[in-house]
């Protein structure tokens, strides 16, 4: 029987300089305003292989790698999940499974959602400090985006390609011992969804947005000019008690997301994407749910030649209904906690990027603005990018209603 097994991997570093605009907040400490940083952005390599088994079935297996070119390997302050190695073996897509040409893919492992996946491409300035993930399947606008995971302890299923159709579905289990999703999910070294909460699994850590099994799905219409997709995602029992206001305020509840994205390539080499994104908590006090909202992006590449492309974006997130107990204060210092507040946010990005003549390699340039409505506290380059530039001030502080700014120079190279 034939095999193959292939070795792969992308660098992408950069050199940043970003503020988060906390200069002039009232209280804030610290070294805040514009810094100066150098940033691996989701750097990883690989091995991938298949094997015959028959005239239409194949083994196939991954295993993928985050590699830190720029900082030092280990727990990170710049992530959520506190515990979890970021450069870990088998941090990234990982997994073996079953495909036939004719019936499609089964695979277990770790693997990104249908539903982040079904946008990715729509997305020019992945992993950059413009990262549409700031806003883009971000509930709560911190450096953590909810809607755009890759879970562990997966089982899922790929469609070959129908026509121009294909299919995706994704479950993962919760397999947690405890009720309410307060313990980390067995063999993981975080909370569900990340954001963990110190290096041993307490009783009672995960209560900001770990949530039991999760199931996502999407279809696509993909022939010529256009891509066209839809997706939903649903993570049950999502543990947000770390924002109520009085016990069982907030507490449990389902939490889903859905999403439409259209990407179509015109004769004059102008690729326009755009997508709307609903997302949504069952939320039993409307005043402290920050989690519900409706956000868009748009996004243009245009090719100036074979090898240059200029990259225009813009992201909204919509207001949510409420602010949640212990939500951070505007740049006055003033509370909104339980209130109807301003929240949303827009941000605008602009790029250009030169492919070197094999389109092995390339450089690029990136500005993005990012505009908080006076208690939104969204964050740049959430994501992928190496260092987030988030609502914290130099002693740990947060802050909302900040205006942060980066820009970015870089290199990439493709093995």
């Amino acid at each position: 029987m034939n095999s193959e097994v292939t070795l792969y991997g992308h660098v992408d570093v950069s050199a940043d300089y970003q503020t988060n605009g906390l200069k002039n907040a009232v209280g804030a400490t610290g070294n805040n305003g514009w810094l100066g940083d150098v940033s691996s952005n989701l750097s990883f390599f690989g091995v991938r292989g298949s094997r015959q088994l028959s005239d239409d079935l194949k083994a196939v297996f991954q295993f993928e790698t985050e590699v830190m070119y720029a900082a030092t390997p280990g727990t990170s302050d710049q992530a959520p999940d506190a515990t979890a190695q970021k450069s870990g073996l088998g941090s990234r897509n990982s997994y073996v499974g079953l495909q036939s040409a004719k019936l499609g893919a089964i695979k277990l492992g770790k693997t990104d959602t249908p539903y982040k996946s079904s946008t990715g491409r729509m997305d020019p300035f992945s992993n950059s400090v413009a990262d549409y993930n700031s806003i883009m399947g971000n509930t709560g606008g911190d450096a953590r985006a909810e809607f755009d995971l890759r879970t562990p302890h997966s089982i899922w299923y790929e469609s070959p390609k129908w026509g121009s159709w294909s299919f995706s579905g994704l479950v993962s289990p919760g397999q947690n011992r405890s009720t309410d999703g307060l313990q980390y999910a067995l063999g993981e070294p975080d909370c569900t969804g990340g954001n963990s909460v110190g290096p041993q699994n307490p009783a009672s850590g995960c209560n900001d947005g770990s949530f039991g099994t999760a199931y996502s799905a999407s279809v696509a219409y993909d022939m010529g000019p256009l891509y066209a997709t839809a997706a939903y995602e649903l993570h049950k029992s999502a543990n947000r008690g770390g924002d109520d206001l009085t016990p069982g305020s907030v507490g449990i509840a389902n939490e889903a997301a859905f999403k439409i994205g259209v990407q179509y390539t015109f004769a004059e080499a102008t690729t326009l994407n755009f997508i709307w994104e609903k997302m949504k908590r069952n939320a039993i006090t409307p005043l402290l749910d920050e989690r519900s909202r409706n956000g868009t992006w748009l996004a243009l590449t245009q090719k100036l030649t074979a090898y240059d492309d200029l990259n225009l974006a813009w992201a909204h997130a919509g207001k949510t209904p409420g602010n949640p107990n212990g939500a951070p204060p505007n740049m006055s210092g003033v509370d909104g906690s339980g209130q109807s507040v301003n929240n949303a946010a827009n941000q605008y990005s602009l790029g250009y990027r030169h492919r070197f003549q094999d389109k092995k390699v390339s450089t690029y340039v990136v500005y993005t603005d990012l505009r908080n409505g006076e208690f939104a506290h969204y964050a740049l380059g959430v994501g992928g990018h190496g260092i987030v530039t988030r609502n914290k001030d130099g002693d740990g502080a947060t802050f909302s209603g900040y205006n942060a700014k980066a820009i970015s120079v870089g290199l990439t190279y493709d093995f």
